[in-house]
């Protein structure tokens, strides 16, 4: 596991730094909650989904749908590393006809779902999760949603929905970063308490710490897939995570580092990078 967990956070500081400089170069993206899901992101595409990026389209894929699909630039670096998109063709981010739009888009090789309308992905995930059943399929459905978009009226009908069928095929994750557009979540619509919550919608809750590669894998590891309930993962994160002067600021929602920002965040993470690199030597 050790080994396993060292090589996931050197992968996500490589994924860090690339999307770093993926929305320094286009001017424009939402840094903070990108930075506060890499960590999830990673652990899922190099070590929880089933997915192959030789065969996107692979029939028994696992499903994976980015809800809060403003933070889609973290998603696109990671889809690069894994080898769904070629190098160098995620440098056209933020021109003219590039084919990466601001939001998730079937477009692009390992995107199921066009996301990003807030609130929408989970009832999206459970009608996934649904039609497996109905195929007999084995593929699971995971969904990563924003605390901010937790505001949303529908994503509760659809977890009364997922809970009526009994959808252990279903996975859904909240990025609890605490912060949204505007304020932090509480001042705009609080949403503790968020485990008890959707305990009482049917769901089995697990709590992890989104930042850390081996609780994000224990967390995954001790979920019962048969157990007859979807799973809601609560991942405690850090908005604008790796950036000194990122983390928990408001105003790196959708900021864009100017050039010595962007030199600092750089150098920060390079840093680390060396020392994962003198560990492994």
């Amino acid at each position: 596991m050790r080994k396993k967990v060292n090589s996931l956070k050197q992968t996500a500081e490589e994924i860090r730094l690339r999307l770093v400089e993926v929305v320094y170069k286009a001017g424009a993206g939402h840094i903070g909650g990108g930075l506060s899901s890499v960590d999830l992101l990673t652990a899922l595409y190099f070590r929880i989904l089933n997915v192959d990026p030789e065969d996107p389209g692979m029939d028994n894929r696992d499903r994976f749908i980015m809800s809060k699909g403003h933070s889609v630039e973290a998603l696109y670096c990671t889809l690069e590393a894994v080898g769904f998109i070629a190098p160098g063709k995620l440098d056209s981010y933020g021109e003219f006809n590039s084919p990466f739009a601001g939001h998730p888009t079937i477009k692009i090789p390992g995107i199921d779902v066009n996301s990003g309308a807030l609130g929408h992905g989970l009832s999206v995930g459970v009608g996934m999760a649904l039609a497996a059943r109905m195929d007999k399929k084995s593929y699971r459905t995971y969904v990563l949603m924003g605390d901010g978009e937790q505001g949303e009226g529908s994503i509760y009908e659809a977890a009364m929905s997922a809970s009526h069928y009994k959808l252990d095929n279903l996975i859904a994750i909240i990025d609890r970063n605490g912060l949204q557009i505007s304020d932090t979540t509480e001042h705009v619509m609080s949403l503790e308490p968020m485990d008890r919550r959707w305990e009482a919608f049917g769901w089995d809750v697990h709590e992890m710490d989104g930042n850390d590669p081996d609780a994000i894998l224990r967390t995954f590891e001790n979920i019962d897939y048969t157990n007859g309930k979807p799973h809601l993962i609560i991942s405690r994160t850090t908005k604008g995570k790796g950036i000194s002067f990122m983390e928990n600021g408001l105003k790196w929602h959708h900021g864009v580092p100017c050039e010595s920002e962007y030199q600092q965040a750089v150098a920060e993470i390079k840093e680390r990078l060396a020392s994962y690199q003198l560990l492994t030597d």
